[in-house]
Protein backbone atom coordinates (compact mmCIF):
# COMPACT_ATOMS: atom_id res chain seq x y z
CA UNK A 1 0.00 0.00 0.00
CA UNK A 2 1.28 3.45 -0.91
CA UNK A 3 0.46 6.53 1.17
CA UNK A 4 0.06 9.82 -0.67
CA UNK A 5 0.25 13.24 0.90
CA UNK A 6 -1.21 16.07 -1.18
CA UNK A 7 -0.50 19.73 -0.49
CA UNK A 8 -3.23 21.49 -2.45
CA UNK A 9 -3.13 25.12 -3.49
CA UNK A 10 -5.23 27.26 -5.79
CA UNK A 11 -3.01 26.70 -8.84
CA UNK A 12 -0.65 23.84 -7.98
CA UNK A 13 -0.54 20.46 -6.24
CA UNK A 14 2.52 19.00 -4.48
CA UNK A 15 2.43 15.21 -4.09
CA UNK A 16 4.63 12.89 -2.01
CA UNK A 17 4.31 9.09 -1.97
CA UNK A 18 5.74 6.95 0.87
CA UNK A 19 5.51 3.30 1.88
CA UNK A 20 4.63 1.81 5.26
CA UNK A 21 8.20 2.43 6.47
CA UNK A 22 7.81 6.09 5.47
CA UNK A 23 10.43 5.87 2.78
CA UNK A 24 9.82 8.41 0.04
CA UNK A 25 9.06 6.54 -3.18
CA UNK A 26 8.33 9.45 -5.49
CA UNK A 27 7.35 13.09 -5.67
CA UNK A 28 5.34 14.97 -8.24
CA UNK A 29 3.98 18.43 -8.90
CA UNK A 30 0.94 19.29 -11.00
CA UNK A 31 -0.92 22.33 -12.17
CA UNK A 32 -4.51 22.18 -10.99
CA UNK A 33 -5.71 22.66 -14.57
CA UNK A 34 -3.93 19.45 -15.64
CA UNK A 35 -6.84 17.23 -14.64
CA UNK A 36 -6.08 14.56 -17.25
CA UNK A 37 -2.44 14.33 -16.20
CA UNK A 38 -3.45 13.99 -12.53
CA UNK A 39 -5.85 11.12 -13.29
CA UNK A 40 -3.29 9.28 -15.46
CA UNK A 41 -0.49 9.61 -12.90
CA UNK A 42 -2.57 8.46 -9.94
CA UNK A 43 -4.06 5.66 -12.04
CA UNK A 44 -0.56 4.16 -12.43
CA UNK A 45 0.19 4.17 -8.68
CA UNK A 46 -1.54 0.91 -7.91
CA UNK A 47 -3.15 0.53 -4.47
CA UNK A 48 -2.90 3.79 -2.55
CA UNK A 49 -4.49 5.95 0.14
CA UNK A 50 -4.31 9.73 0.08
CA UNK A 51 -4.72 12.61 2.47
CA UNK A 52 -5.56 16.25 1.74
CA UNK A 53 -6.19 19.10 4.14
CA UNK A 54 -9.70 20.51 4.54
CA UNK A 55 -9.03 23.77 2.76
CA UNK A 56 -11.63 25.72 0.82
CA UNK A 57 -11.14 24.12 -2.62
CA UNK A 58 -10.50 20.43 -1.92
CA UNK A 59 -13.86 19.07 -3.16
CA UNK A 60 -12.94 18.81 -6.83
CA UNK A 61 -9.74 16.88 -6.07
CA UNK A 62 -11.47 14.43 -3.74
CA UNK A 63 -14.19 13.78 -6.32
CA UNK A 64 -11.47 13.19 -8.91
CA UNK A 65 -9.30 10.78 -6.89
CA UNK A 66 -11.83 8.98 -4.70
CA UNK A 67 -12.74 6.40 -7.41
CA UNK A 68 -9.03 5.56 -7.88
CA UNK A 69 -8.00 5.23 -4.22
CA UNK A 70 -8.48 2.44 -1.69
CA UNK A 71 -9.25 5.03 0.98
CA UNK A 72 -8.75 8.71 1.70
CA UNK A 73 -8.57 11.00 4.71
CA UNK A 74 -9.54 14.64 5.11
CA UNK A 75 -7.06 16.26 7.51
CA UNK A 76 -8.00 18.94 10.01
CA UNK A 77 -5.58 21.82 9.24
CA UNK A 78 -6.16 23.39 12.64
CA UNK A 79 -4.72 20.30 14.35
CA UNK A 80 -1.84 19.69 11.95
CA UNK A 81 0.33 22.06 13.99
CA UNK A 82 3.46 20.11 13.07
CA UNK A 83 3.21 21.59 9.55
CA UNK A 84 2.53 25.16 10.66
CA UNK A 85 5.30 25.17 13.29
CA UNK A 86 8.05 23.44 11.35
CA UNK A 87 11.24 25.44 10.79
CA UNK A 88 11.40 24.43 7.14
CA UNK A 89 8.00 24.89 5.53
CA UNK A 90 7.66 24.25 1.80
CA UNK A 91 5.01 22.58 -0.32
CA UNK A 92 7.37 19.64 -0.77
CA UNK A 93 7.90 19.19 2.98
CA UNK A 94 4.20 19.68 3.78
CA UNK A 95 3.19 16.92 1.34
CA UNK A 96 5.80 14.57 2.85
CA UNK A 97 4.64 15.28 6.40
CA UNK A 98 1.05 14.52 5.42
CA UNK A 99 2.11 11.26 3.74
CA UNK A 100 4.16 10.15 6.78
CA UNK A 101 1.35 10.90 9.21
CA UNK A 102 -1.05 8.96 6.98
CA UNK A 103 1.28 5.95 6.99
CA UNK A 104 1.41 6.12 10.79
CA UNK A 105 -2.38 6.49 11.05
CA UNK A 106 -1.99 9.75 12.96
CA UNK A 107 -3.91 12.19 10.75
CA UNK A 108 -6.38 14.34 12.76
CA UNK A 109 -9.55 13.92 10.75
CA UNK A 110 -11.91 16.67 9.66
CA UNK A 111 -15.61 16.19 9.00
CA UNK A 112 -16.83 16.18 5.41
CA UNK A 113 -20.63 16.42 5.30
CA UNK A 114 -22.70 14.36 2.83
CA UNK A 115 -23.60 16.00 -0.47
CA UNK A 116 -27.08 17.04 0.73
CA UNK A 117 -25.69 18.88 3.75
CA UNK A 118 -22.97 20.52 1.63
CA UNK A 119 -25.66 21.90 -0.67
CA UNK A 120 -27.66 23.03 2.34
CA UNK A 121 -24.64 24.89 3.74
CA UNK A 122 -24.02 26.68 0.47
CA UNK A 123 -27.61 27.93 0.29
CA UNK A 124 -27.69 28.98 3.96
CA UNK A 125 -24.38 30.83 3.70
CA UNK A 126 -25.42 32.56 0.48
CA UNK A 127 -28.62 33.78 2.12
CA UNK A 128 -26.61 35.07 5.07
CA UNK A 129 -24.33 36.94 2.64
CA UNK A 130 -27.42 38.49 1.02
CA UNK A 131 -28.72 39.52 4.45
CA UNK A 132 -25.36 41.06 5.33
CA UNK A 133 -25.33 43.04 2.09
CA UNK A 134 -28.81 44.41 2.85
CA UNK A 135 -27.69 45.43 6.34
CA UNK A 136 -24.52 47.05 5.03
CA UNK A 137 -26.45 49.11 2.48
CA UNK A 138 -28.98 50.19 5.12
CA UNK A 139 -26.13 51.42 7.32
CA UNK A 140 -24.64 53.36 4.41
CA UNK A 141 -27.99 54.98 3.59
CA UNK A 142 -28.60 55.80 7.25
CA UNK A 143 -25.16 57.40 7.51
CA UNK A 144 -25.89 59.61 4.51
CA UNK A 145 -29.26 60.58 6.01
CA UNK A 146 -27.61 61.31 9.37
CA UNK A 147 -25.31 63.86 7.77
CA UNK A 148 -28.50 65.87 7.07
CA UNK A 149 -30.01 65.08 10.50
CA UNK A 150 -32.66 63.03 8.73
CA UNK A 151 -32.10 59.53 10.15
CA UNK A 152 -34.94 57.99 12.18
CA UNK A 153 -36.51 54.62 12.89
CA UNK A 154 -39.00 54.69 10.00
CA UNK A 155 -36.45 55.85 7.43
CA UNK A 156 -36.92 52.80 5.18
CA UNK A 157 -40.64 53.25 4.82
CA UNK A 158 -41.27 54.24 1.16
CA UNK A 159 -42.68 57.68 1.99
CA UNK A 160 -39.68 58.62 4.14
CA UNK A 161 -37.16 57.40 1.57
CA UNK A 162 -38.98 59.50 -1.00
CA UNK A 163 -38.88 62.48 1.34
CA UNK A 164 -35.13 62.02 1.79
CA UNK A 165 -34.57 61.92 -1.97
CA UNK A 166 -36.60 65.11 -2.46
CA UNK A 167 -34.67 67.20 0.08
CA UNK A 168 -33.58 70.47 -1.47
CA UNK A 169 -30.37 70.67 0.55
CA UNK A 170 -28.90 67.43 -0.82
CA UNK A 171 -25.68 68.10 -2.68
CA UNK A 172 -25.36 66.79 -6.23
CA UNK A 173 -22.83 64.19 -5.09
CA UNK A 174 -24.99 62.97 -2.20
CA UNK A 175 -28.09 62.85 -4.40
CA UNK A 176 -26.26 60.68 -6.94
CA UNK A 177 -24.82 58.40 -4.24
CA UNK A 178 -28.22 58.05 -2.55
CA UNK A 179 -29.86 57.04 -5.82
CA UNK A 180 -27.20 54.40 -6.44
CA UNK A 181 -27.40 53.10 -2.85
CA UNK A 182 -31.17 52.77 -3.10
CA UNK A 183 -30.89 50.87 -6.40
CA UNK A 184 -28.36 48.53 -4.77
CA UNK A 185 -30.62 48.18 -1.73
CA UNK A 186 -33.64 47.17 -3.80
CA UNK A 187 -31.54 44.67 -5.75
CA UNK A 188 -30.08 43.23 -2.55
CA UNK A 189 -33.56 42.86 -1.04
CA UNK A 190 -34.73 40.99 -4.14
CA UNK A 191 -31.69 38.72 -4.04
CA UNK A 192 -32.36 37.90 -0.39
CA UNK A 193 -36.02 37.13 -1.10
CA UNK A 194 -35.02 34.86 -4.00
CA UNK A 195 -32.41 33.09 -1.86
CA UNK A 196 -35.00 32.60 0.90
CA UNK A 197 -37.51 31.06 -1.52
CA UNK A 198 -34.87 28.74 -2.97
CA UNK A 199 -33.84 27.65 0.53
CA UNK A 200 -37.48 27.00 1.46
CA UNK A 201 -37.92 24.89 -1.67
CA UNK A 202 -34.74 22.98 -0.85
CA UNK A 203 -36.09 22.28 2.65
CA UNK A 204 -39.41 20.96 1.28
CA UNK A 205 -37.54 18.45 -0.87
CA UNK A 206 -35.80 16.91 2.16
CA UNK A 207 -36.47 13.43 3.50
CA UNK A 208 -38.88 12.69 6.34
CA UNK A 209 -35.94 12.38 8.74
CA UNK A 210 -34.71 15.82 7.68
CA UNK A 211 -38.17 17.34 8.15
CA UNK A 212 -38.30 15.76 11.59
CA UNK A 213 -34.99 17.44 12.47
CA UNK A 214 -36.43 20.81 11.49
CA UNK A 215 -39.46 20.24 13.70
CA UNK A 216 -37.19 19.28 16.60
CA UNK A 217 -34.98 22.38 16.34
CA UNK A 218 -37.94 24.73 15.85
CA UNK A 219 -39.61 23.33 18.96
CA UNK A 220 -36.85 24.90 21.09
CA UNK A 221 -37.37 28.49 22.30
CA UNK A 222 -35.56 31.06 20.18
CA UNK A 223 -35.30 29.07 16.95
CA UNK A 224 -37.57 29.93 14.06
CA UNK A 225 -37.28 28.97 10.40
CA UNK A 226 -34.14 31.02 9.64
CA UNK A 227 -32.03 30.08 12.66
CA UNK A 228 -33.05 26.42 12.48
CA UNK A 229 -31.80 26.20 8.89
CA UNK A 230 -28.45 27.69 9.96
CA UNK A 231 -28.11 25.27 12.88
CA UNK A 232 -28.96 22.17 10.84
CA UNK A 233 -26.69 23.15 7.94
CA UNK A 234 -23.68 24.09 10.05
CA UNK A 235 -24.05 21.34 12.64
CA UNK A 236 -24.41 18.53 10.12
CA UNK A 237 -25.07 15.04 11.46
CA UNK A 238 -25.52 15.42 15.24
CA UNK A 239 -24.84 11.73 15.84
CA UNK A 240 -21.17 12.23 14.90
CA UNK A 241 -20.48 13.96 18.21
CA UNK A 242 -19.30 11.53 20.85
CA UNK A 243 -20.29 13.89 23.65
CA UNK A 244 -22.00 17.20 24.21
CA UNK A 245 -18.60 18.74 24.99
CA UNK A 246 -17.45 17.84 21.49
CA UNK A 247 -20.55 19.51 20.04
CA UNK A 248 -20.09 22.75 21.98
CA UNK A 249 -16.37 22.74 21.15
CA UNK A 250 -17.28 22.41 17.46
CA UNK A 251 -19.33 25.59 17.84
CA UNK A 252 -16.35 27.37 19.41
CA UNK A 253 -18.42 28.17 22.50
CA UNK A 254 -16.18 26.52 25.10
CA UNK A 255 -13.56 28.50 27.05
CA UNK A 256 -9.89 27.88 26.36
CA UNK A 257 -7.44 27.05 29.16
CA UNK A 258 -3.75 27.52 29.84
CA UNK A 259 -2.03 25.42 32.48
CA UNK A 260 1.61 25.20 33.52
CA UNK A 261 3.30 23.92 36.69
CA UNK A 262 -0.08 23.20 38.24
CA UNK A 263 -1.34 26.73 37.70
CA UNK A 264 -4.25 27.18 35.33
CA UNK A 265 -5.95 30.17 33.72
CA UNK A 266 -9.33 30.25 32.00
CA UNK A 267 -9.38 32.11 28.70
CA UNK A 268 -12.19 33.37 26.51
CA UNK A 269 -14.12 31.06 24.22
CA UNK A 270 -12.02 29.38 21.51
CA UNK A 271 -14.14 30.67 18.58
CA UNK A 272 -13.08 27.62 16.57
CA UNK A 273 -15.42 25.80 14.25
CA UNK A 274 -18.33 27.38 12.45
CA UNK A 275 -18.60 31.14 13.05
CA UNK A 276 -22.10 31.08 11.55
CA UNK A 277 -23.26 28.37 13.97
CA UNK A 278 -21.88 30.41 16.87
CA UNK A 279 -23.76 33.49 15.66
CA UNK A 280 -27.01 31.51 15.32
CA UNK A 281 -26.69 30.10 18.83
CA UNK A 282 -26.09 33.54 20.38
CA UNK A 283 -29.05 34.99 18.46
CA UNK A 284 -31.22 32.09 19.55
CA UNK A 285 -30.03 32.52 23.13
CA UNK A 286 -31.13 36.17 23.23
CA UNK A 287 -34.57 35.28 21.86
CA UNK A 288 -34.89 32.41 24.36
CA UNK A 289 -33.94 34.72 27.25
CA UNK A 290 -36.61 37.23 26.17
CA UNK A 291 -39.37 34.64 25.73
CA UNK A 292 -38.64 31.75 28.09
CA UNK A 293 -38.77 32.00 31.91
CA UNK A 294 -36.48 28.99 32.21
CA UNK A 295 -33.68 30.45 30.10
CA UNK A 296 -34.25 33.94 31.49
CA UNK A 297 -33.63 32.59 34.96
CA UNK A 298 -30.42 30.86 33.86
CA UNK A 299 -29.22 34.03 32.18
CA UNK A 300 -29.97 36.29 35.14
CA UNK A 301 -28.19 33.95 37.55
CA UNK A 302 -25.12 33.81 35.34
CA UNK A 303 -25.20 37.53 34.68
CA UNK A 304 -24.82 38.33 38.38
CA UNK A 305 -21.64 36.26 38.61
CA UNK A 306 -20.07 36.60 35.15
CA UNK A 307 -21.52 39.65 33.44
CA UNK A 308 -23.97 39.96 30.53
CA UNK A 309 -21.64 38.95 27.68
CA UNK A 310 -20.33 35.80 29.31
CA UNK A 311 -23.81 34.93 30.52
CA UNK A 312 -25.35 34.97 27.05
CA UNK A 313 -22.48 32.90 25.64
CA UNK A 314 -23.02 30.37 28.44
CA UNK A 315 -26.73 30.23 27.60
CA UNK A 316 -25.85 29.71 23.92
CA UNK A 317 -23.52 26.86 24.88
CA UNK A 318 -26.20 25.16 26.97
CA UNK A 319 -28.78 25.65 24.24
CA UNK A 320 -26.48 24.00 21.71
CA UNK A 321 -26.02 21.03 24.04
CA UNK A 322 -29.81 20.77 24.40
CA UNK A 323 -30.33 20.93 20.62
CA UNK A 324 -27.73 18.22 19.97
CA UNK A 325 -29.30 16.00 22.64
CA UNK A 326 -32.73 16.50 21.09
CA UNK A 327 -31.46 15.70 17.58
CA UNK A 328 -29.60 12.60 18.75
CA UNK A 329 -32.59 11.27 20.68
CA UNK A 330 -35.19 12.43 18.13
CA UNK A 331 -37.33 14.18 20.76
CA UNK A 332 -38.79 17.68 20.74
CA UNK A 333 -38.18 20.34 23.37
CA UNK A 334 -40.23 19.84 26.56
CA UNK A 335 -41.24 23.26 27.92
CA UNK A 336 -41.52 23.86 31.64
CA UNK A 337 -44.80 24.77 33.33
CA UNK A 338 -43.70 28.42 33.55
CA UNK A 339 -42.93 28.44 29.83
CA UNK A 340 -46.35 26.98 29.02
CA UNK A 341 -48.10 29.60 31.17
CA UNK A 342 -46.15 32.45 29.56
CA UNK A 343 -46.87 31.06 26.09
CA UNK A 344 -50.60 30.91 26.83
CA UNK A 345 -50.53 34.47 28.21
CA UNK A 346 -48.72 35.71 25.13
CA UNK A 347 -51.25 34.00 22.85
CA UNK A 348 -54.12 35.55 24.78
CA UNK A 349 -52.57 39.05 24.49
CA UNK A 350 -52.19 38.64 20.75
CA UNK A 351 -55.80 37.52 20.39
CA UNK A 352 -56.98 40.55 22.35
CA UNK A 353 -54.90 42.87 20.16
CA UNK A 354 -56.29 41.19 17.05
CA UNK A 355 -59.87 41.54 18.27
CA UNK A 356 -59.27 45.20 19.15
CA UNK A 357 -57.83 45.88 15.71
CA UNK A 358 -60.80 44.16 14.06
CA UNK A 359 -63.20 46.25 16.16
CA UNK A 360 -61.47 49.46 15.07
CA UNK A 361 -61.69 48.39 11.40
CA UNK A 362 -65.38 47.49 11.75
CA UNK A 363 -66.14 50.85 13.40
CA UNK A 364 -64.31 52.67 10.61
CA UNK A 365 -66.23 50.70 7.99
CA UNK A 366 -69.58 51.58 9.60
CA UNK A 367 -68.64 55.26 9.80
Amino acid sequence: MKYVGIDLHKKTIAVCVVNKERTVLMRQRFLCVDVKGIVVWFGKLGAFEFVVEAMGTYDWLVDLLEPLAQAWVLANPGKMRVIAETAKKTDREDAQTLAEFLALGMIPRAYRPPARIREHRKLVRYRVQCRQRVSRLKCQIRFLAATYNADHRQLFQPEYLEELQQRSDLTAADRFILEQRLLDYEEALQRMKTATKHLQQFAKEGSEAEQRQREIVQSAPGFGAVLSEVVLAELGDASRFGSLKHATAYGGLVPGTRESAGKGKELGITKRGSRLLRWAMVEGAWIAVLNSPRWRGIYEALKKRRGAKRAIVAVARRLLAVLVSMLKSGTKYRPSLAELKERDARTERRQKQRRAAEAVRDAAAVA
